[in-house]
């Protein structure tokens, strides 16, 4: 992915989509959480992984 991640653009399609309201004093702490699990996910998907390596369909510990 070349493009960098836009939250507030990101939680206003999705605000929209959703057809939810997100209230103006509450829009910064949503799009910093929305930021931050970007962020967390972009590290899952650059963990590298062989190509036999099939995702479980279960977590089992």
């Amino acid at each position: 992915m070349s493009e960098e991640f836009d939250a507030k653009a990101h939680v206003a399609h999705m605000e929209n989509l959703m057809g939810l309201k997100i209230e103006e004093e509450w829009r910064p702490v949503v799009e910093a959480h929305i930021s931050a699990i970007e962020k967390a996910a972009a590290l899952v998907r650059s963990f590298p992984l062989d190509e036999e390596v099939e995702a479980a369909p279960v977590f089992e510990a």
